[in-house]
């Protein structure tokens, strides 16, 4: 707990920094999205599927870099470069000595630069609000604050596995405590969002918490089929940096697309 504790302080104080300075935003999103991604690929080859991991990291750090400098790449282009990226793929499956789990290890490349690098660049996009370092902000504070309240209370509290089959030590108790720990601290710092009635900020942090563990969850899914606790042991008492932001890589992109088309 102590190591857990220690480690959540410096995350949190990298994380408000991020917020406040734009430029160290986009610097820690493409770190943290670049050693996630690498330790998606590393819990996968264990189950003994070889993957390109050069060209998924390259790839996967591009993607965020680009929204940072927010480059002008229209519909066309995008679909040019998803086909050259293919096209790219097929031919490294092609350089194999043996045409074992081809399919597979194409799949698991581009799934990994989906989850991981796509979806946790939505955080950039949201910082380039005109309101988005509050904006990030409540998102970040929402989300953790379900996964801090989910293992307290399911600490604490915790007795009816949630979904034994994917994590035995999550607890129902923990997941209702995490959601309403969310509530109440969402609700609290959502005063200092002014772009969003109270009523929709209320609505949104109902989203999120829910989200948030469902992320959580799909991460653990991952973790049990490759059969690895932690994703990785870079952060001590907390695992991996996948662990850390398994949450906000379902949130990110749910709280940008409310921002852009249900409101």
């Amino acid at each position: 707990m102590l190591k857990r504790t220690i480690v959540s302080i410096v995350l949190g104080a990298i994380a408000v920094a991020g917020i406040i300075y734009y430029p160290l935003c986009g610097l820690i999103t493409v770190a943290f999205t670049a050693i996630a991604l690498y330790e998606f690929f590393y819990m996968v080859e264990k189950k003994g599927v070889r993957l390109f991991k050069i060209l998924g990291l390259l790839v996967g750090v591009l993607i965020p870099v680009t929204i940072y400098f927010s480059f002008p790449v229209k519909e066309g282009w995008q679909f040019l470069f998803v086909v050259i990226g293919l096209f790219i793929l097929f031919l490294l499956e092609l350089t194999k000595k043996d045409s074992h789990q081809a399919v597979l290890s194409i799949s698991a490349t581009v799934f990994g630069v989906l989850y991981i690098s796509w979806c946790f660049s939505f955080l950039i996009r949201i910082r380039q609000f005109p309101e988005g370092a509050l904006l990030t902000g409540f998102l970040i504070v929402v989300t953790k604050s379900s996964d801090i309240g989910a293992y307290l209370w399911g600490k604490k509290f915790g007795k009816t596995s949630l979904i034994r089959r994917v994590s035995p030590k999550k607890s129902l108790e923990g997941a209702i405590g995490g959601f309403f720990t969310s509530l109440v601290i969402g609700s609290i710092f959502s005063f200092f969002v002014g772009s969003i009635n109270f009523l929709e900020k209320f609505f949104v942090i109902i989203i999120l918490a829910i989200v948030s563990q469902l992320g959580d969850l799909f991460e653990s899914l991952i973790k049990r089929d490759c059969r690895v606790k932690d994703s990785g042991k870079l952060l001590p008492g907390m695992g991996g940096i996948l662990d850390v932001i398994d949450s906000l890589i379902f949130t990110a992109p749910t709280f940008y697309l409310y921002l852009t088309m249900m409101r």
